[in-house]
């Protein structure tokens, strides 16, 4: 009898939603989730033409980007990949600072869309797509 309750507590607790599954990333990382607001607010409007949020935030990126870097990643996301992929968006950052300095609207373009994708691989990590 006390195996039958104990497995009914054993089947009560797998089925109980895990907390951490449902947070969302950002949620989970605060650090992706402020890159992620400069990301939005800057290359949303850069789709459109609009280059002048990201020529007024590029430092701002750096910033985000490094604070992420060196944030403690969840546990849930800690990976050799995400490191990596965090360290691609500071250098990125850096790149496209330097672009923004240099006033090449379509380098500047170029390269946001290269960090917007780096962003993408590493929100694609923590959800445990491949890449």
């Amino acid at each position: 009898m006390k195996y039958l309750f104990g497995l009914v507590g054993l089947i009560g607790l797998m089925m109980m939603p895990n907390q951490m599954q449902g947070q969302s990333i950002f949620e989970q990382w605060p650090a992706l989730d402020e890159f992620h607001g400069v990301m939005s607010q800057t290359f949303h409007p850069a789709e459109e033409g609009n280059l002048e949020p990201i020529k007024t935030r590029s430092s701002e990126m750096i910033m985000k980007a490094k604070a992420l870097a060196k944030s403690t990643v969840p546990a849930a996301f800690a990976s050799p990949a995400i490191t990596m992929a965090t360290k691609k968006l500071v250098k990125g950052s850096k790149s496209l600072d330097k672009l923004v300095k240099k006033g090449n609207d379509e380098a500047i373009t170029a390269s946001l869309v290269g960090l917007h994708d780096v962003f993408h691989e590493i929100v694609g990590l923590c959800k445990g797509d491949d890449h």
